[in-house]
């Protein structure tokens, strides 16, 4: 096998449809971040994102995109925002993780959301579910779904959107649009909740904020920024700003006003999403890893990604391991102790109030 390493914008168009193709034919990477439209987007803002063409013979066989850190660590692209991570490639072809790291000039590969039947994956890695709206039956066949596993979540969601009419006005939902004015309303709702749950706000990053506003440009059959609000009465309550392959919706920036807390409207907005999402051919949700109560209430099954990395013998990669290593596993420690998770999670909410009330 032979690599060659690239920018994202050096691949050309055989390139990129050999990509598309190897991407449409495995479903374990049936994911907008594994899309070559996403890594050249990332790509235009961020100078350290590669991709490696795996080569044999004349004939591309994989690639795999990534971004080079100081001291050669890797990370996936846009590493911290994405829940789909790895090596696109041809069925049953065999890499030696080490080889394809060192190959790429990097002494570690980290991830925390590696898609399942990767060759990058070991034993040794920790394995997390990634909850999914299945919605290969239609939308009607996922709410009979809903109503068996969640039917008190369905009925009440459905109550509270009569309820938020009554008082408020009638709903209007808003999918797929490309309008950046809402986009704008969404990013700060978002940048509000995280600070309210002390979180570190993602879009003080501009570069976060223009690689959104991009991706909402991004509009073809088989990639697309997704964009869709939920208004009552004309005013803005909830959305969600994602993006797509042909038949998966990826779950990223969800959001609400808070003024509508009491009605659910981050449920009502969902339940409004997977039926639209269904008339326009999407077949999957992935709401992506991590624990949150809308994911279990809504979800009708889940993926399985990986965390963990692949290190080259050398001091760079023991290095990274002091520095990386007990920290994720202290992180996981309390991810998934449910007592110490609820402390953490009431501890960064009261620091939020804190911080929010310091900054008046």
């Amino acid at each position: 096998m032979r690599v060659t390493l690239a920018l994202p914008h050096e691949l050309g168009h055989s390139e990129l449809s050999r990509w598309r193709d190897l991407q449409e034919a495995d479903p374990s990477v049936d994911s907008p971040f594994l899309s070559p439209e996403f890594t050249i987007t990332v790509g235009e803002l961020r100078n350290i994102v590669r991709v490696a063409v795996l080569y044999d013979g004349p004939d591309i066989v994989g690639f795999f995109p990534f971004e080079r850190h100081p001291m050669g660590i890797g990370k996936p692209v846009a590493a911290g925002l994405t829940d789909a991570q790895g090596l696109i490639r041809a069925k049953d072809l065999e890499i030696e993780p080490r080889s394809l790291i060192k190959a790429c000039g990097l002494a570690v590969y980290e991830f925390d959301h590696l898609v399942s039947g990767q060759p990058l994956l070991s034993e040794r890695h920790t394995r997390h579910p990634s909850p999914i709206i299945d919605l290969r039956g239609g939308y009607d066949h996922y709410a009979e779904e809903l109503k068996k596993h969640a039917g008190k979540t369905y009925k009440s969601t459905l109550a509270k959107s009569r309820k938020l009419q009554r008082e408020a006005g009638t709903i209007r939902h808003d999918y797929a649009t490309t309008d950046l004015a809402p986009l704008h309303t969404l990013l700060g709702w978002k940048t509000d909740q995280y600070r309210r749950t002390g979180r570190t706000d993602r879009f003080a990053h501009r570069w976060i904020v223009e690689l959104v506003e991009r991706l909402l440009a991004s509009q073809s059959e088989s990639f697309a920024g997704v964009l869709d609000m939920v208004y009552v009465d004309g005013q803005p309550m909830a959305g969600h700003f994602g993006l797509r392959t042909r038949t998966t919706l990826a779950g990223w920036f969800p959001a609400y006003d808070p003024h509508f807390a009491k009605y659910s409207p981050g449920l009502i907005h969902h339940l409004a999403m997977a039926e639209r999402a269904a008339e326009h051919g999407i077949q999957m949700i992935d709401m992506g890893r991590g624990e949150k109560e809308y994911k279990d209430k809504l979800k009708t099954g889940q993926l399985e990604v990986a965390e963990g990395r692949v290190a080259r013998v050398g001091a760079a990669a023991g290095l990274h391991w002091m520095v990386r290593v007990p920290v994720r596993k202290t992180r996981a420690t309390v991810l998934a102790n449910p007592l110490l998770l609820k402390t953490a999670d009431k501890a960064l909410k009261t620091y939020g109030r804190l911080r929010t009330v310091l900054q008046g």
